[in-house]
Parts: C-alpha cells; sequence; structure tokens
C-alpha cells in the first residue's frame, strides 16, 4: 500500500509537470487541449506520446542556434549596407499598405526597398532562359537554393553552365533540399566540388533521424547573381516546369525576377542558410551587398522569409495583414490550400464584408489527401461569399496574391500549415499598382481554364463525400 501511494504521487506530479510544459511551450490553442485530454485521459501512454512527438528536441536545439547566428549576420548587414531602409514613406500603394510594411520591419528587420526593377516571369519556358542569360553574364558570384532540382534536361544544363562559370573563376554555391532533390548524386556533387562549385545540402536526411528532419525542410527558391539581381518564386529546376511536347501535364506557375535593392534580404537568407549548412557563420562583404544603382523604375519591394528558426511566422502574418488591409478585392492562387482558423477567418470576415475574395486552386491536386482536405474549407468560403475556381488546364502550381490592384506577392509559400508552420519559405512583395495589374491581368486568364464551384450544388453533395474531406482535414497538420 505504501509503494502504491507513492506511485501514484510521483505519477501525479510528472502529470502537473507535463501539463504545464504542454500550456506553456504548446502555441496552438487546438494542439494544447488535444495534448491535455491525452495525457489525462489515457494514463501513462499519453504522456509517453508527448514527450516523443510533442516535443522536437532537435529543433529546438539546432534552430535556435541558427537564430542567433542570422541576428548576428542582421546586424552586420544593417551596419554595412547603406541602402538598408527602414522607412515606410512611399506612394500610394506603400501608403495604403503602411502597416504590412512596418510590420515586416520591425519583426523581422526587413527593409522596405525602392528603385527596383521587377518582372514577371510565367512557367518555365519565361524563367529558365532569363536565369541562364545571368548567370552567363554573372561576373564575382552565383548563388542557388532550391527545394527541387532534378538531373533532367534543364537541370543538367544549369550544372554544366554553373561548373563552367566556377572554372573561370566565379564563385558559385549551391544549396538543395535533401529531402526534395534526392537526385543529386555524390558523383555529380563530387564533379561540381572538383571544378570549384561549393554545393551542400540542407539538413541532410539520416534514417536514424527522419522523424524529425523530414518535417523542416528548405522550401525556398532563391538564384542570387553578383548581389544585383535575384530570381524567386513557385519554380524549382524541372523539365516539368517548361510547357512543351515532351511533358504531358501542363504546369502553371509563377516567378520573379528583382534588380535592385530589393536583392538585399534574399542574399542574407541564403548566406544565413550557407553558414548552417557549412556550420561557418558567415559575414557580410560589399561584393556581395554591393551598392545598387538606382533603377529608372521606382518600385518599391520588400521581403517576407520565415522558418522553424523564426521567432514569429512571418510569411503568415504578412498574408494576414494584407488581406485584412485590402479594402476592394483579393485574389489568391495556391496549389494546397489548408489553411489554418486566422486565414479561414480572414478571407471569411473580407467576404463577409463586401470584398472581392476569389481563390484559385487546382482542379486535381497531386495528393490525393490534400485535395480532400483542401475541400473541407470550401463550404465556409462559399458560405461566406468567396469565389473559388478549379483549374482544369494542368496543375496549377503558383503561389501568389493581388489585393486592391496595387500589392502583389509572390513567393514560396502554399496556403498550409507546413508552409506556415514547419518549413522555410520566402515571400517578395511588390507595392506597385502597374506591376499588380499584370499579376491581376494573369490571374483573370487563368480562371478562363478554371471551373468555378457552384455554391448550392457543392453544399448539397452527398454525405459521404462530405465526411471523407472532414476526415482528410483531421490530418492536415501532417500534410
Amino acid at each position: 500500500m505504501h509503494w502504491s501511494w507513492i506511485t501514484i504521487i510521483v505519477y501525479a506530479v510528472i502529470m502537473v509537470l507535463v501539463c504545464l510544459r504542454v500550456i506553456f511551450e504548446t502555441h496552438s490553442s487546438t494542439k494544447t487541449l488535444a495534448y491535455l485530454l491525452f495525457c489525462i485521459l489515457v494514463p501513462v501512454a499519453g504522456i509517453v506520446f508527448y514527450l516523443t512527438f510533442g516535443i522536437n528536441y532537435w529543433k529546438s536545439k539546432l534552430y535556435s542556434k541558427k537564430a542567433s547566428e542570422d541576428e548576428s549576420l542582421l546586424k552586420q548587414l544593417k551596419k554595412h549596407v547603406p541602402q538598408y531602409n527602414e522607412k515606410t514613406v512611399g506612394p500610394e500603394e506603400v501608403a495604403g499598405n503602411a502597416e504590412l510594411a512596418t510590420l515586416l520591419i520591425k519583426d523581422i528587420k526587413s527593409p522596405l526597398t525602392r528603385y527596383n526593377k521587377v518582372k514577371l516571369l510565367l512557367n518555365g519556358e519565361e524563367k529558365f532562359p532569363e536565369l541562364i542569360k545571368c548567370i552567363e553574364n554573372a561576373k564575382h558570384h552565383i548563388h542557388l537554393e532550391y527545394y527541387i532540382y532534378e538531373q533532367d534536361e534543364i537541370g543538367s544544363a544549369i550544372i554544366e553552365l554553373l561548373i563552367k562559370k566556377a572554372r573561370e573563376g566565379v564563385e558559385v554555391r549551391f544549396i538543395y533540399d535533401d529531402f526534395g532533390s534526392p537526385t543529386i548524386k555524390k558523383k555529380i556533387e563530387k564533379r561540381m566540388r572538383e571544378a570549384g562549385v561549393e554545393i551542400h545540402p540542407f539538413s541532410k536526411v539520416h534514417f536514424y533521424l527522419l522523424a524529425n528532419r523530414i518535417n523542416y525542410r528548405n522550401h525556398r527558391k532563391i538564384v542570387i547573381i553578383d548581389g544585383q539581381t535575384a530570381f524567386t518564386g513557385g519554380i524549382n529546376v524541372s523539365d516539368k516546369y517548361i510547357n512543351n511536347k515532351k511533358e504531358k501535364l501542363y504546369w502553371r506557375d509563377t516567378h520573379l525576377r528583382i534588380d535592385g535593392p530589393g536583392v538585399y534580404y534574399l542574399q542574407y537568407l541564403f548566406l544565413a542558410d550557407w553558414g548552417f549548412c557549412c556550420d561557418k557563420p558567415p559575414k557580410v562583404d560589399k561584393q556581395y551587398f554591393a551598392e545598387q544603382e538606382p533603377q529608372k523604375e521606382d518600385t518599391y519591394v520588400q521581403v517576407v522569409g520565415s522558418g522553424p528558426d523564426s521567432a514569429q511566422p512571418a510569411v503568415l502574418f504578412a498574408i494576414l495583414q494584407a488581406i485584412y488591409l485590402a479594402k476592394e478585392e483579393v485574389l489568391i492562387t495556391t496549389p494546397y490550400f489548408i489553411p489554418g482558423d486566422n486565414i479561414m477567418d480572414a478571407l471569411r470576415i473580407a467576404a463577409s464584408s463586401g470584398l472581392s475574395v476569389k481563390l484559385l486552386v487546382p482542379g486535381v491536386s497531386d495528393s490525393k489527401i490534400v485535395n480532400a482536405a483542401s475541400k473541407a474549407n470550401y463550404h465556409d468560403l462559399l458560405k461566406a461569399g468567396v469565389e473559388i475556381y478549379l483549374y482544369q488546364k494542368g496543375f496549377v502550381h503558383a503561389k501568389t496574391m493581388v489585393t486592391d490592384g496595387k500589392l502583389s506577392m509572390i513567393g514560396t509559400a502554399n496556403m498550409d500549415y507546413r508552409s506556415f508552420e514547419l518549413n522555410f519559405e520566402v515571400n517578395a512583395i511588390v507595392y506597385d499598382v502597374a506591376f499588380a495589374e499584370k499579376l491581376r491581368a494573369v490571374f483573370f486568364e487563368d480562371i478562363k481554364h478554371a471551373k468555378k464551384i457552384n455554391e448550392k450544388l457543392w453544399l448539397n453533395r452527398p454525405f459521404y463525400y462530405k465526411l471523407a474531406d472532414r476526415l482528410a482535414r483531421l490530418f492536415s497538420p501532417a500534410l
């Protein structure tokens, strides 16, 4: 009896301590409640489950170090780069979204830059010729960072060009995600290194670490040439992004080229990731952050990046703020739509307030369970007045947003939990009416190839369809 009481008391103390950790360490109220109920209602097993899967010890240890080194790099950047602007003064496009610009300046120290030249690039057939030309003309350095890099025709061509430029004396640094780019083999790495290319995987996946490392992937697509020109957006390196007779599925995607000081923050993100891959803190060099010649165009650009090393989900915050600041129209294109309650509420509030809110998603996703989980969100949006379009021409992979024909957002982040909480992502924000009108025109051209969901028919679908979608949504955090 004595030992029984001791066991009960010890277990009760452990239970209280675990519950307190759940309350203080779990940010999501839904997850907090779920973990608490599981720990309390399922003796021993609930506590073991939380301690095993609810706490990511690897993330806490590894990314806290990266965050510290990134902060040090950012301080160097602010000190040595003269065009690092922290003011939100600008034309109407900026003034109407000043709260967004201020949020990013204060939250992640991302400057609002002007005198940029931006170019919209649709699909691989527009991006890759532009990218190859810039690589060919590189004089000092080429920095590349990709989630998916395939050694097919376009991938091999770019690798050969990188090897050629490295042999000419150009600094070439290449980060690839080890999970997203499994075709990068040791032989290719060895050949590139022998030619002078510095190449490293991001968070190399080993079997014994798979459960942790598979979650925190580098989903960014960044290229910086000579610190003057940058590319970012949804397009990875693969033949499937080029719509020709060889590829049967039409692939609709969007990318962005930036020339000017808007490149600075993308360079910072790359160097921060590079230091993490090499385990060497990078230093700010004037050749990587050279003073920019003012472009004839006076386009304002701001870059937002976030990931497991971020104190706040800055990409999510930027999207939410842009939606809340919209006065007339919100146009969103995303290949994966599994947002949290915050995005859902923002869109429903906007539509219920009389704004025109349109959402373009794939007719059929490349994952059946993702497709089903996405559909589970349509019911509430349709009831609020959001127009939802299902792309029919092929697969839409673009991640874009336009608000009020003034503000544009192009990047790597999907509208899902993985992009907002687990992956390293980056979005570029362009405050410019002319550019927004171009991206807006692209959106309306895309919905010509889409099927608009009929609210009445959708809400009256058979029960078993609705049930399947709702069950799939339960797995949203893992998709």
